[in-house]
């Protein structure tokens, strides 16, 4: 028999990529870790782990091992949520890791109504991007993400982790005091504020741009959008500014809407498989829906349309 520690440590090597990084997750040295690597390669009488360089990968044999112990785990969670939907009262610890304008504007909202409704229940809220929030959710640093996909440039989904669809939030184009123009045509010498090269939102908004006929003069990036918002109250630069970013506000500057097939990213919620049906997450994702319900309600009326 297989021993399902050894097991998850192979796991935690392929999705953290060092025995250094596992060490540290776990609490172990990579001593320790390398010693109960070798030990499940002589249960299994293959080589797991072959160098490269200074780390190490896994071979396809570990592969395999991985698969099926994705599988277990799997049930695992699944067991896990249907215990725990077997007591009165949800309780236990809930780890999320939001993107800034969900962290900003979804997340006080949804605290307030699982305090009230569920008071046992011990939220911890990271604030994390996507691309790095999801490998973690599979190591098991988190229990749910908050994910956003950008028109034409959807994110990756790994094997492993469930979707659940919360909404989508309106991007509008928020223009700077004394522009002279307010379309994004007629902006093309305005100064821009995006975030990193590399990242879906700004991929999808230079290819907004550049399906407007220019290339945008981006002097200022960050991936804190509460930047790009001051940039804009103060003159500075034009921006594309997501709904939350108002947390239910009306906006503070000139907001033009997009066209309809650009104009909206879809927010989901993941979590790994099997840990959906878990009534803790249920109660969050309940709860973050209902909170997006009233934000888009509050922002939908106030953009303008040029």
């Amino acid at each position: 028999m297989l021993d399902l520690h050894r097991l998850r440590l192979l796991r935690e090597l392929k999705h953290r990529g060092t025995l250094a990084a596992v060490a540290e997750a776990l609490s172990y040295s990579p001593s320790s870790i390398s010693q109960q690597l070798s030990v499940l390669e002589k249960e299994v009488g293959v080589p797991l782990l072959e160098p490269v360089g200074r780390r190490v990968r896994l071979t396809a044999q570990a592969e395999i091992l991985v698969a099926h112990t994705e599988a277990v785990l799997a049930r695992l969670e699944r067991a896990e949520a249907d215990l725990a939907a077997s007591l009165e009262g949800i309780t236990g610890v809930l780890r999320v890791a939001a993107f800034q304008t969900a962290a900003l504007a979804l997340v006080p909202d949804a605290l307030t109504l699982l305090r009230d409704a569920h008071p046992r229940l011990r939220i911890e809220i990271t604030q994390r991007e996507p691309e790095s929030a999801l490998p973690a959710l599979l190591a098991r640093d988190f229990d749910l993400v908050i994910t956003e996909e950008y028109p034409g440039e959807p994110g990756p989904r790994p094997a492993g982790v469930e979707y659940a669809e919360l909404g989508d939030d309106e991007i509008g184009l928020a223009v700077p005091s004394g522009a002279a123009g307010t379309g994004l045509r007629g902006l093309a010498r305005v100064p821009w504020v995006m975030e990193p090269v590399g990242t879906a939102s700004r991929q999808w908004a230079t290819r907004l741009c550049r399906e407007a006929g220019f290339e945008p003069d981006v002097r200022f990036e960050s991936t804190d959008l509460l930047l790009h918002l001051r940039l804009v109250e103060r003159g500075h630069a034009a921006a594309l500014l997501p709904g939350l970013v108002w947390a239910g506000r009306p906006p503070t500057v000139r907001v033009v809407r997009l066209p309809a097939e650009q104009r909206t990213r879809r927010l989901s919620t993941a979590s790994r498989q099997g840990g959906g049906e878990h009534p803790a997450v249920r109660a969050f994702r309940a709860a973050l829906a209902d909170g997006f319900a009233q934000q888009n309600r509050s922002v939908g009326g106030s953009l303008h349309r040029d």
